[in-house]
């Protein structure tokens, strides 16, 4: 059985696009619900919308990553 070797550079560049990825989302979320006062800068909420965000990004993230070879 041939054991599948990942090039670290690759690895750590998807990673890095994953990383810009959920923070360019979750700011795109939070950006409206912070100016209409739904919630305040800081506030429990808006770590509950960068931690959801995190987590649809992680899910997302290992899904593709079994679909390409880095």
């Amino acid at each position: 059985m041939e054991e599948k070797k990942n090039n670290p550079i690759k690895v750590f560049l998807y990673i890095s696009v994953w990383v810009i990825i959920w923070g360019t989302l979750g700011s795109l979320i939070d950006y409206p619900l912070y100016k209409n006062n739904i919630y305040l800068e800081g506030s429990i909420y808006q770590f509950f919308t960068f931690a959801s965000t995190a987590i649809i990004s992680i899910i997302c993230a290992k899904f593709i990553y079994k679909k390409i070879e880095l």
